[in-house]
């Protein structure tokens, strides 16, 4: 909820900014910010919450926790490449492939409870799947229209 919140309030922020200082509302540039933001924010609970995040990584892949850290840096790099005029179009469809390779790891964590700020095994469980899945979704035709196809 919390990222959906994050990018919801700073492209309307942004939005404004753009109206009030350049007279014209830049939707692409102002969801590029959101989501560059938003990909900060989420990069932060990365190296927090490492522990928690961990536990969310599926069985077959090894070294979890380098793993948590290694998104977290890319999500770091998609925050800046969404920026960068050359780099914008693939950065976009690297972060689409992103959002969908990590989806299952958030499926992991419903199905067996992961609280990833806790490390523990009572979090919100299945029922989040039913925010999770349309969240994701969302960052990905996000993605797609403020950078790909922009």
């Amino acid at each position: 909820m919390k990222p959906l919140i994050v990018l919801i309030v700073t492209f309307l922020i942004a939005l404004v900014a753009f109206k009030i200082f350049r007279n014209a509302y830049e939707l692409a540039l102002s969801a590029r910010i959101a989501l560059s933001i938003t990909l900060l924010f989420t990069a932060m609970g990365h190296f927090a919450f490492s522990e928690g995040m961990a536990m969310m990584v599926p069985e077959f892949i090894p070294f979890k926790k380098e793993m948590v850290y290694l998104t977290g840096l890319i999500e770091i790099a998609a925050a800046i490449g969404l920026h960068v005029p050359q780099l914008r179009p693939l950065t976009g469809w690297l972060l689409i492939l992103f959002f969908v390779l990590v989806l299952p790891a958030n499926i992991k964590a419903a199905m067996e409870q992961v609280d990833y700020q806790k490390a523990t095994f009572g979090g919100p469980g299945v029922t989040y799947l039913w925010f999770r899945v349309p969240l994701q979704i969302l960052f990905i035709v996000w993605t797609y229209f403020s950078a790909v196809r922009n």
